[in-house]
Formats: structure tokens, sequence, C-alpha cells
């Protein structure tokens, strides 16, 4: 076990009051009065009252009570560049000052929607010279559904609208976004996924790999692509679409091999390929976009999040060449959009957000300093005894949580998941001054990219104290027996 210091150790710092003096209790009973929160069970929010963030700077959060919170997860995937960004906050402001908000319809634009465009097709991979503007990734992801099923109209291919996805991927909760994804949990509740969406298995080699290299199971998980083209039929397929790493389904990593095999495979049917960047997108993984690590050339990519560090809301699609000319050259109206599709504030924030990611060289940090710094904090945990494996891709990682270590990543026993042992672990680490999120019994960490070393050294040290309470519970409620 380790013996990190408690939390003492993160000196709290007085938090803003409350709006209106209103009292922590005040401000949970008019939130479960009124606010219904994403993905949660109210009953149970009800009972312990929800979690009051009230301030942020740099990687750490404040609670109404004056708790000074590492925050592991980058708000949700997307505080890229770390809270408290006063040039953020003033671009925008300037923005609203001038022209808050008008729409790009009825053939208009605005400056910084405009600019915000050239400036996307520079930081992206050559192909993408364009750009449609949403205002999330659920979004994002519903306007590719239509501007695939467009385009193979366009090309006169109508018949092409099957979209293949993989099981336990996240591409949103809209109709269309969650039918994308693979949760069966949502696939439950809606009568999802919509017809023309089909699944194929994940590229998780701790799931699925025994018996084979990683290289091996890459390649094997990539050619259930294939196998699901020809069941469908190749005339009838039109994309595939995947997260570069999947980020809500636990960061799953795929082996190097799997990528540039789905390539091939896409090239081979001609079929549209989709890189859904929401999460990997905007140096997460330290290079700009995800598809750029993993060695693939995709049609489309999906982005929202870190391109604003999660200040204003924000999406959008990049549209490579191939299907950006055949919608311009042939297609007359595109009958898609948004109200607040290039929303001039939204854009500023992107503008000044870019520009601290290229002139602080966030990106690069990932990808030399910081990244692997996590990398090798990360598998130092495997230590603990209650991890089984650990891995990381940039600034995103997870860890196991296992009853008993095996000699492999094969062999580990898992908790039965009626114990919730990961959610015990959040917990923990809530309650000790660092979020991490729990996908099962797998702990996953995204923090901002402006962490530096010794903060992460500071998350490390919190989260090894907190495997540490873990541990100490499930044993003394007989589970490691």
């Amino acid at each position: 076990m380790t013996t990190n210091p408690p939390l003492a150790s993160l000196p709290a710092v007085a938090a803003a009051a409350a709006p209106e003096g209103l009292s922590t209790c005040a401000l949970q009973q008019l939130d479960s009065a009124h606010y219904l929160h994403p993905f949660t069970d109210h009953a149970a929010l009800r009972e312990r009252g929800a979690r009051v963030i009230v301030r942020g700077d740099g990687v750490y959060l404040w609670d109404s009570e004056g708790n000074k919170i590492i925050d592991g997860m980058a708000g949700l995937w997307c505080v890229n560049a770390g809270y408290g960004r006063t040039s953020i906050a003033d671009a925008v402001h300037a923005q609203m000052s001038t022209l808050p908000f008008y729409n790009s319809f009825f053939n208009t634009t605005n400056v910084p929607a405009v600019q915000l465009a050239a400036l996307l097709a520079a930081v992206s991979p050559p192909q993408f010279q364009h750009v449609f503007y949403t205002s999330s990734g659920s979004e994002a992801n519903d306007t590719i559904v239509r501007m695939v099923r467009r385009y193979w109209q366009l090309a006169g291919r109508p018949e092409r609208e099957v979209i293949i996805s993989r099981r336990n991927a996240y591409h949103g909760s809209t109709m269309a976004g969650a039918s994308l994804g693979g949760m069966a949990g949502m696939h439950a509740q809606g009568s999802l996924p919509i017809p023309g969406i089909v699944h194929i298995g994940q590229p998780h080699y701790a799931e699925g790999g025994r018996g084979m290299s990683e290289a091996e199971f890459g390649l094997e998980a990539a050619g259930w692509l294939e196998a699901k083209i020809l069941e469908v039929g190749p005339d009838k397929v039109a994309a595939f679409i995947g997260e570069p790493v999947q980020g809500a389904g636990g960061v799953i990593i795929p082996p190097s091999t799997y990528w540039p095999e789905i390539q091939r495979i896409c090239d081979k049917y001609d079929i549209l390929l989709v890189s859904d960047e929401v999460i990997c997108g905007f140096g997460r993984l330290g290079t700009w976009f995800g598809c750029e690590l993993m060695g693939f050339r995709p049609d489309l990519i999906a982005f929202a999040k870190g391109v604003t560090s999660g200040y204003v809301p924000l999406g959008g699609v990049l549209v490579g060449g191939r299907v950006a000319h055949t919608l311009i050259d042939k297609g007359g109206d595109f009958n898609h959009g948004f109200t607040y599709s290039g929303h001039p504030s939204a854009c500023a924030a992107a503008l000044e957000n870019i520009r601290i990611l290229q002139t602080e060289l966030l990106v690069e940090r990932v990808a030399l300093e910081t990244g692997p710094h996590l990398k090798a904090c990360f598998a130092a945990l495997v230590a603990h005894p209650l991890v089984g494996h650990a891995e990381t891709c940039g600034l995103a990682g997870g860890l196991n949580l296992v009853r008993r270590k095996g000699a492999s990543v094969h062999d580990c026993e898992a908790f039965a998941s009626t114990h919730a042992v990961g959610m015990l672990c959040r917990k923990h680490m809530f309650d000790n001054g660092v979020i991490m999120r729990a996908v099962g019994d797998r702990m996953i960490v995204a923090p901002p990219l402006s962490m530096t070393v010794a903060q992460i050294d500071e998350m490390v040290e919190r989260i090894g104290y907190c495997l540490d309470l873990t541990l100490a519970e499930v044993q003394a409620r007989g589970w490691m027996e």
C-alpha cells in the first residue's frame, strides 16, 4: 500500500460565496426540486444532495464548502486549457459587446465564424478545408448522419445508408448520436438504435485478446468491420465511425495495428471513414487530432469540447474534400442546420482558446512531457494490490480495479459487478480531493492539458491514497477473499 498524506495536505482556498447568500443545503434543495441532471438517478441524488462547484482555477476546483479538488477529468473531457483563462472571457465579452449573436442563414456570416473556419483548416489534417458548425458533439454526429447519407444520394448511390459503429462507443445522447453509440443502457431507453445503424465489437485487448499479441488482436478486431460490411452488403454501407481512443467507454486504447487496417478496409469497399474527435481532438492525445496519432485519414471529423475548452458550447464537423466538393458542386441546398451554427461569441472563445494551445505549446507538451510522465506514473500504480493493469495515451488514462491479479491482463479476476467497486473508489476520490471517473471498475482520468508534471505527481499521490482507502473498504467487506 501507499502511505500518502491525508486530505489536509491539499490546502483549502476560500471559495466564493454562494449566490445571494444561499447555503449549500439551500442550493441542494433547489437543485433537487427543479434540476434534472444528465445520466442521473434522481431519487438517489435527492438522498445525498448534489456537490455544488463554485470556482475553478488552473487544474483545481472548489466546492461550496471550500474543499479544493484536483479535476482529473477536465470538467467532462473538455477544459483543455484549464480554468480561469481570463483572456477567453475577455474575448467573449468583447464579441458580445459588438455582436453577441447572429445566425448563418439568409446568406449571412460573421467575422469570428469565418476566422475560426480558416484556423480549423490550418490546424487539422490537410484534407479538411471546410467546417459545419454545431453547438455540441451530439449535434455534430447527427449532422454526420445527415451529411453521409446526403453525400451518397448526390453520388448516385442512395441505397448506401447503413453506418457501422462499435459496441461501447459513445457518440452523444440525441436520437442519432445515441444510436451511433454502442451503449446498451442508452439503447434500452427509447427504442434505439434508429434504422440503418449497426455495431461491431470494440478493439479492447484486455477484453477480447486472450491468446493473441496486441498486434494480432488489432488486425482481428479490425476484421470485424469487413465481416459486417459483407453481412450488410457492401452496396448498402455508407460509413464507419469510431473514436480514435474510446473515451466514455473507459479510455479503450486500440492496438497500433487497428486503425491502419480499418483504413485499408474502408478504402477497399469505398466507404466513408468518420473520426469522432469530440474527446480526442485539440491535443488530448498529444496531437491536434487523434487520427493523426493513430495513422488514419478520415473523411469527416466530429469535434466539440476542447475547441473552446468548454468555456462556451461549440461543436462541428470538419468536412474532407471528397464530401465537401460533392455537397458544394452537386448538392444545392443542404437542408440541415441550427440556430446557433457559427455562433459569433462561441467562435470568439474558440479562437482565443486555440491561440492559447498554440502559444503555450500545450499539445506538444502533452506529447513530449506530461503525457509520458502520466504514463510512467500510471505504470507505477500497477504495483497497488487493487490495480490489475493501467494504460494511458497522451493525457487520458485508465486503470482496472481487480479482486485478484493474474499473470497477464487476461488472467485478472474481477469483482462481482454488484459490488460496484468503481463507484466506491470514485466516492473516496471525490471525498479526498481528486476527480476520477468510474466506468464499471475501470477508473479513468483526462485532466486539463495545462496540468504540470508536479500537478500530475500531486494527482497520482492522491489517487494512490484513495486506492488505499478503497482497498481497506473492500477488505473489510470481505470482497477480496
